[in-house]
């Protein structure tokens, strides 16, 4: 799984242009992993204000809204892929437009097989 990671305000506030410029190489990766059957799945997320953090603590629940205010970068969304090592998996991350300006994670899915 590759989990992408972003700042909303610093997306917001960049050129419409810039901001074309990654979803056309969005869709690149994107077209390049479907046409080598890579692609298995993927998401991406509603901003982080629009989150709960869930904690239980002495047996009750504590909600909050959004994640740590502390934090500037959020898990965006992520995309599953199959492919044959984890070294592929990182060169696909390492060429998701993301990765330029904030991060990428590969984490590999706990499987059934």
């Amino acid at each position: 799984m590759l989990l992408i990671y972003n700042n909303a305000a610093e997306f917001e506030a960049m050129p419409q242009d810039e901001k074309s410029a990654i979803f056309a190489q969005v869709d690149a990766v994107m077209k390049e992993l479907q046409e080598s059957g890579e692609w298995a799945g993927g998401e991406a997320l509603v901003d982080a204000a629009r989150t709960k953090t869930v904690q239980v603590r002495d047996g009750s629940a504590i909600v909050t809204d959004g994640p740590y205010l502390e934090a500037k970068e959020h898990l965006a969304g992520y995309l599953t892929v199959d492919v044959a090592s984890e070294e592929r998996a990182v060169e696909i991350a390492a060429g998701w437009p993301d990765a330029f300006r904030w991060a990428m994670e590969v984490r590999q899915v706990i499987g059934e097989g």
